[in-house]
């Protein structure tokens, strides 16, 4: 009998130690976010840096042509706040992903999306963006640049999320076989 009390006890203690301690898991939307707001920012940037280095002749502030005046959207501060915008439309861009594609456990699929998105921006949305000349008068190096970029994007907003989905998935399970659930449920 003391064994046991001795060996319960010492079990609660290593529950307190620090080292034992589990972080509260961050919620599934909340990852979705920060994917979908990484991705963006990310993917962005590496888009203005392809502009600086004149690999393609679009800038990420072509996404506030439509909506802001003045001068102060070609500056530098302007190309970092559109880049910003461009992360905020990133989480929407990233809860279709999730609500459309989260089961398909396959790289091709996040290349499709992105390649998708490249055509919905570049041609549906083209109107919008009066400085974005159409597709056909664009030059060969910003339209390879700008697919490229847009695949690596859909690429990293998909398999993230799928990764994800899954480790939950695979979560989910553990702990309804966890000896502890099974003992709650044959009492």
């Amino acid at each position: 009998m003391e064994v046991f009390i001795l060996q319960n006890n010492s079990s609660e203690q290593n529950e307190k130690l620090e080292q034992n301690q589990r972080e509260k898991p961050i919620s599934f939307p909340v990852k979705i976010l920060m994917i979908g707001l990484f991705g963006g920012l990310f993917w962005s940037f590496l888009g203005y840096l392809a502009y600086i280095i004149n690999f393609t002749e679009i800038a990420p502030n072509m996404i506030l042509e439509p909506w802001a005046v003045g001068e102060w959207k070609q500056t530098i501060l302007g190309q970092f706040i559109s880049i910003v915008v461009i992360g905020a439309i990133s989480i929407a861009v990233a809860f279709l992903y999730y609500a459309v594609l989260k089961k398909y456990q396959n790289i091709w699929i996040g290349a499709i999306f992105g390649a998708v998105l490249w055509g919905v921006v570049f041609y549906l949305l083209n109107p919008i963006f009066q400085n974005v000349p159409a597709v056909t008068e664009l030059k060969r190096n910003t339209i390879i640049t700008n697919v490229c970029l847009y695949i690596l994007y859909g690429v990293f907003i998909g398999y993230s999320i799928t990764f994800e989905y899954n480790e939950l998935q695979v979560n989910n399970r553990e702990e309804q076989n966890t000896p502890e659930t099974q003992t709650a449920d044959a009492t």
